[in-house]
């Protein structure tokens, strides 16, 4: 029975991506190179910071430390953090309609604390979440299955009980990994083929979560 909702954050709950998209726009604008949203959407959507500025260092020859790279895109982000990011479609629905029916909430992110909690609450979403999960919690990120397998621990659900919601192919496989059924709603791209034989469903938007949920009753299989 399905009875408890594990979500990604970026590019899954917020749309944050083209955030970090502008970012390394002027990271690289900085120097002279250029970065295309498309190119953006198919090196780095979906993967970790220090994955992206490592590749961001390597390709456009950016001279600059890692260090300063990092510290320049943490910088930034907060000041476009502090103009607001903006929900998902579907959102604000879906969790209030997993909340109405009782279902189990939590959130599994390589985000930090401060940064996840600062952008739950600017949107007034924080109330909604039962348990929250960082990659400081636990000892290997995505695509690794550890955070998923936090997440359930903390909801004291086995993992036959639960579902993912992930945007990336990284989540995608870490949560296949734990064995947790896992829905994907692409953001920048689609899931390459490899990763779309581990989804349990691919949906358009969160506002479907629902109707696939409400059809799992219909059928009795929840």
């Amino acid at each position: 029975m399905k009875n408890t909702v594990i979500f990604d954050l970026d590019g899954l709950l917020i749309d944050s991506e083209i955030i970090s998209f502008r970012l390394y726009e002027e990271l690289t604008g900085k120097y002279g190179r250029s970065m295309t949203l498309e190119e953006y959407a198919t090196d780095y959507s979906g993967k970790t910071g220090i994955t992206n500025m490592k590749l961001l260092l390597e390709k456009y020859q950016l001279p600059i430390t890692f260090d300063a790279g990092m510290a320049f895109v943490d910088e930034r982000e907060k000041e476009y953090l502090k103009e607001g990011v903006a929900l998902k479609p579907g959102a604000r629905e879906v969790l209030a309609y997993l909340k109405e029916n009782h279902y189990k909430i939590l959130l599994a992110t390589s985000s930090t604390e401060d940064r996840a909690e600062g952008i739950l609450q600017q949107n007034g979403i924080r109330g909604y979440f039962d348990h929250l999960v960082y990659g400081v919690n636990v000892k290997r990120g995505k695509p690794f299955p550890d955070i998923f397998l936090k997440a359930c621990e903390d909801a004291n659900e086995p993992r036959k009980n639960c579902l993912v919601l992930e945007d990336s192919e990284a989540g995608i496989q870490a949560a296949h990994s734990a064995g947790i059924d896992v829905i994907c709603i692409p953001d920048m791209r689609e899931p390459g083929e490899e990763f779309k034989k581990m989804v349990t469903a691919q949906l358009i938007s969160l506002k479907d979560v629902i109707i696939w949920l409400q059809t799992l009753q219909l059928n009795g299989v929840m």
